[in-house]
């Protein structure tokens, strides 16, 4: 097993610190349950932070469960990744003598909103025990959880979208994505030169806060950097490419280009090689193509939230719920910067992971 490298260290320190270590909510209070709630801005909690309170054994129900997840499109290899942490969830409960079975559906691609409410509806007339939802935008799933939630069903938002009618969000700080991936190319071109951002899908959550968290940050710390151009690519790997090819013709002086998630960031990527300019690409999720071109030095850097391990955390907390203990309302995932210095480093090493420890 290799040891941290000292930036990793550094970077994963960082990312804590962000995050804070304030626990100071018991269930979810009136006056975040509205339209409004930023989980970006709450005082949410670590799952160490949350084992240090509650105890770090969980308790096994004396009942069999099941737990649906809806997530937005398994086309992404993050939301694959996230579905196989779900699975990988089940069979280690099973394996410790808790009867869980987890069934994991998607919508057909990230902007079928409907279809994704309705396999929600569905897992709710076949009375799922607990609904594990990543929505594709801040209101598409609202009808089916407060169904869900009138029939007693115990409902989370995993990730992006914002469910404000979820008592619970379980996920990473999308506006850190931003500063992490921002402090990181400040320091790559000396806090001087011209960048461009691009946005996944105006409706999603994690792109608005991504993009405000690494324009915030460079107003704020890198005067000299001037953000030129930014523009939606849907997340979408071929417009992402089309829309760096112009930027690269019209800003020929661009040193970066941030983009909201991988998929896109690989896209851009293919356009710099054509163009054949050196120009820093940062992407956002850690998806395993992301890690394979960083590997190869394309891919210049990842802010990776470790969506194998998001899955194992929500379900930790979906069950320390049905156990009857008090679940913050916000719980923060761990995050951190990857590129060549820490790619090749185990994830469970990165992140400190601790499996669950179901207890009888």
């Amino acid at each position: 097993m290799k040891k941290m490298k000292k930036e990793a260290a550094c970077l994963l320190t960082m990312s804590m610190l962000l995050i804070g270590n304030a626990f100071a909510r018991g269930s979810a209070d009136s006056d975040t349950m509205t339209t409004g709630f930023n989980p970006d801005k709450e005082s949410g909690v670590t799952i160490e932070q949350l084992r240090g309170s509650l105890g770090t054994d969980v308790k096994i129900p004396n009942k069999k469960l099941v737990f649906g997840a809806v997530a937005k499109s398994l086309s992404n290899e993050y939301w694959r990744t996230l579905k196989s942490g779900y699975e990988y969830s089940a069979a280690y409960a099973q394996k410790n003598g808790f009867d869980l079975t987890l069934k994991v559906q998607a919508a057909m691609s990230e902007n079928d909103e409907q279809g994704q409410l309705a396999i929600l509806n569905n897992m709710i007339n076949q009375k799922y025990d607990a609904l594990l939802l990543s929505p594709i935008s801040d209101g598409n799933l609202v009808p089916g959880v407060e169904t869900a939630i009138k029939k007693g069903i115990t409902v989370v938002n995993v990730n992006d979208g914002i469910i404000a009618e979820c008592p619970h969000f379980i996920g990473p700080k999308a506006d850190e994505n931003g500063e992490l991936a921002a402090a990181w190319i400040s320091r790559k071109i000396a806090g001087q030169g011209q960048v461009a951002i691009v946005i996944g899908m105006p409706k999603a959550f994690a792109a608005r806060e991504r993009t405000i968290g690494f324009e915030n940050w460079m107003a704020k710390n890198a005067p000299g950097i001037k953000i030129v151009a930014k523009q939606n690519a849907d997340w979408d790997r071929n417009k992402s490419k089309e829309l760096a090819s112009t930027w690269i013709k019209t800003f020929p002086e661009i040193k970066a280009i941030f983009c909201n998630n991988d998929t896109m960031a690989l896209g851009v990527e293919e356009a710099v090689k054509e163009s054949g300019k050196s120009i820093y690409v940062v992407g956002v999720d850690g998806i395993g193509e992301a890690y394979d071109s960083i590997k190869k030095g394309e891919l210049s850097a990842t802010i990776s939230s470790f969506p194998y391990y998001k899955a194992q955390i929500a379900v930790e907390c979906v069950v320390r719920n049905l156990n009857g203990q008090q679940i913050p309302r916000v719980i923060w995932t761990p995050q951190a910067l990857i590129d060549a210095s820490n790619v090749d480093e185990n994830a469970a090493d990165i992140i400190h992971w601790v499996p669950t420890k179901y207890t009888h």
